[in-house]
């Protein structure tokens, strides 16, 4: 197996495969004791949705404990499957793209430049690089397609003389809360909003601050650990983890020359991947082109890596043996994917998806406007653990919040923000959250040491949620 700076380590492999695995056995658990039951189901402008007051309590269906570890496999064929194929496909790709880059010094030298030019303003360059990616995701609804560049930004952290927290503290952590933070995020505003009749984007007044208070809270807890990890290395979590990491990049680089070769090859993947990028902001403003974001971001990272080996000078033979080496690198990766994907297949298969929602209705259902809105929160966090995607998530939950809101007394508007926020930001702090999993695949970090670096994080932003919530409760969030 080939070195490469996005190998997931051995320590962090394990302790992720060990907790995904403890959640596949409570679900299947869960089907066991968790009455089995369905809503009814109708298709509106090709989605399907839930029709409120339909559900009917089952027979649980015949699923047998030998098949809550058959799962991982199992959901390459489940509906759904394209999905999961696409991920897996496009984190090979990206893999071996990426180590094609790194074994031609294309990555090293683009980033050596980037550093020596920035290394004054490097605080600078973080506060920017945390607006592009929250900016992101919070007006274009972009998560996925975005996850790639982790792979740029963390090595470019080490040579600021960061770690590998701090990489993902510029590109993960920030595109997942802009995501959660949206304003006109198609995927979760917009969806919610058109399944609750609300005008495409209403209450933006109240979205634009809490995304710049967002924004200030995620700079200043990673700009105060950066600042942490340069006055002393060794109190970084994932220092022992990042030391094959910082021999690879060298945070005192000051070689900042791109021969003729090394730029054609930039401007190579630079062109490849700013089609890309235009394509995603496009099916941003599509969402049923959407589908296909995530399948060509990985092409074109495929072909702009290749090429640009070729043009920096690698045989194809190289080409060929870099491009193996990063495939064998992701292959714990992509069982992490599949057995986190399967959490929900289990859920599912077992007939008590549907039930864990009814029961959550039911109970919101029977407290005050002060209460229930909260409650709604807390139901999108705990649908959340099973249901990754946003936009299948709305179209599950919101036709019953919908009306659940309007029985309890709180505004559609306020219904549609519990829902964005129950959504979002627990992203990072699920394992079941395949995106989270990929994002750490690309470093060293594992999910334990993730899990403690963001949750003062995690508890502060939940806390202004929570202000924000009472203030749409308060006065009314509309326009209805």
């Amino acid at each position: 197996m080939s070195s490469s700076m996005i190998q997931i380590g051995k320590r962090a492999f394990l302790l992720a495969f060990a907790i995904i695995l403890t959640l596949m056995i409570v679900s299947g658990v869960l089907t066991r004791v968790v009455p089995a039951g369905s809503y009814d189901r109708i298709t509106v402008d090709g989605r399907e949705q839930v029709v409120p007051g339909s559900f009917t309590f089952a027979a649980a269906p015949d699923y047998p404990v030998w098949r809550w570890f058959t799962a991982p496999v199992e959901v390459l064929a489940a509906p759904g499957n394209v999905a999961v194929i696409a991920i897996i496909v496009f984190l090979i790709f990206v893999g071996g793209a990426f180590t094609v880059l790194e074994r031609a010094d294309v990555l090293g030298a683009f980033l050596r430049v980037i550093a020596v030019r920035m290394r004054s303003r490097r605080f600078l360059l973080m506060a920017l690089m945390q607006l592009f990616f929250m900016v992101s995701g919070a007006v274009l609804g972009i998560f996925e397609a975005m996850v790639p560049l982790i792979v740029f930004v963390v090595p470019l952290s080490f040579l600021l003389g960061w770690d590998s927290l701090t990489g993902l503290g510029m590109s993960l952590l920030p595109l997942a809360f802009g995501f959660a933070a949206a304003v006109t995020n198609p995927f979760t505003i917009g969806v919610a909003q058109t399944i609750a009749e609300l005008p495409l984007f209403s209450g933006a007044w109240l979205r634009i601050p809490f995304l710049v208070l967002v924004y200030a809270i995620v700079f200043l807890f990673v700009s105060r650990h950066a600042r942490r990890i340069e006055k002393n290395p060794e109190r970084s979590p994932v220092h022992a983890e990042d030391a094959r990491l910082r021999r690879q990049v060298s945070p005192d680089a000051t070689d900042s020359h791109l021969t003729i070769r090394t730029r054609r090859a930039l401007i190579w993947f630079a062109v490849s991947m700013g089609i890309a990028v235009t394509f995603i902001v496009v099916t941003a403003q599509i969402p049923a082109l959407s589908m296909y974001a995530f399948p060509l971001m990985a092409v074109l990272f495929l072909v702009g890596g290749v090429g640009a080996g070729k043009l920096a000078g690698l045989t194809w033979r190289e080409v060929g043996a870099a491009f193996r080496g990063g495939f064998l690198n992701m292959l714990p990766g992509v069982l992490l994917i599949m057995m986190s994907m399967s959490v929900k297949h289990i859920v599912q298969s077992g007939g008590i998806m549907d039930t864990i929602l009814h029961g959550a209705a039911a109970y919101i259902s029977t407290h005050p406007p002060a209460t229930a809105g909260f409650l709604m929160y807390g139901a999108t966090l705990v649908m959340n653990f099973f249901i990754g995607s946003a936009s299948a998530k709305a179209f599950l939950m919101m036709p019953i919040l919908t009306p659940l809101a309007d029985l309890v007394g709180i505004t559609r508007q306020t219904a549609v923000l519990a829902f964005g926020f129950g959504d979002g930001f627990s992203n990072m702090l699920y394992p079941t959250n395949a995106l989270l999993i990929i994002g750490l695949s690309f470093t060293t970090v594992s999910y334990p040491t993730w899990l403690r670096w963001t949750l003062p994080l995690q508890a502060v932003v939940f806390l202004l949620s929570v202000v924000f919530l009472w203030i749409a409760i308060s006065v009314g969030f509309g326009p209805f």
